[in-house]
């Protein structure tokens, strides 16, 4: 007998409409329209495209500072783990600190916390989701946001610091949806941030495999959460909207902002099936 299961969290409202747009590491990975990733310029270029929230990703030094950068290494092969706060501004890495206060207050974050090899040496409390915790609950105030990452144990560390930050499990390329749903279900996150590679017929799960969209957004619904699918194609995003994801994590933000502009219009007169 399948029984219905109550999961005993009320998801807010992160994201108040479906498909809103966030913007992958600033305008989109790698060069943008001049911008380069993860720089205060992309960032700000990503919100006067016409968006309300950025992805950010957090690692820290050997110092104990955050900063923002996606790859563990520099491009002349130096960890960021391993050199001090000052090398990596010298680097021209921007701190998370000076990120949030370019930011204007009402710009949404969507943080993506890397854990570093370091990480598993550290006590919970001194991890980079401890730390990111500690800023967040010091300098956040009212601004949206929420605290991504591949680390469950992470997540952890952040929700034991600041109880009130919105958390999302991140599943990776070719992750099995099936999985990614049910432990997104059964853990204390709100979102559950799917690649899109994860949605359609891949090299590690063929079609026979895989629940279709409608159904993997319906579990997600009504397991009280909301869905993130990062990295979609133009096509794929449009099945999303149409899907009534609540979020995309895309690149090249000026362009999907065109692209799912009559998409989302398309849309926006459709209910949503599962009462949240």
């Amino acid at each position: 007998m399948d029984e219905r299961v109550d999961y005993g969290l009320v998801t807010p409202d992160i994201f108040s409409h479906s498909a809103t747009l966030i913007g992958h590491r600033g305008l989109g990975k790698g060069l943008v329209a001049g911008r380069l990733e993860n720089t205060l310029p992309s960032f700000l270029a990503a919100l006067d495209a016409g968006i309300d929230w950025v992805e950010v990703d957090v690692r820290r030094t050997a110092d104990d500072q955050l900063f923002v950068a996606h790859d563990a290494a520099l491009a002349d092969g130096h960890f960021l783990s391993e050199i001090t706060g000052v090398q990596a501004s010298r680097y021209g890495v921007p701190r998370v600190q000076e990120l949030l206060e370019a930011l204007p207050p009402d710009a949404g974050v969507a943080f993506d916390v890397k854990s570093s090899l370091d990480d598993a040496g550290r006590s919970a409390a001194s991890t980079t989701g401890a730390m990111l915790g500690r800023i967040g609950k010091a300098s956040l105030g009212s601004r949206p946001t929420v605290a991504l990452s591949f680390d469950p144990a992470a997540l952890r560390h952040i929700r034991d610091q600041l109880p009130t930050m919105p958390l999302g499990l991140l599943t990776w390329l070719r992750f099995p949806v099936e999985q990614a749903v049910a432990a997104a279900a059964h853990l204390d996150v709100q979102l559950l941030a799917i690649h899109a590679g994860s949605l359609w017929p891949n090299t590690t799960t063929g079609p026979a495999d895989l629940p279709s969209l409608p159904q993997v957004v319906t579990r997600v619904h009504q397991s009280n959460r909301q869905l993130v699918v990062w990295c979609p194609t133009e096509d794929q995003a449009k099945s999303l909207v149409a899907a009534e994801v609540d979020a995309l994590v895309v690149d090249d933000v000026p362009f999907f902002v065109e692209a799912l502009g009559s998409a989302k219009q398309a849309a926006a007169p459709a209910q949503r099936s599962v009462a949240r």
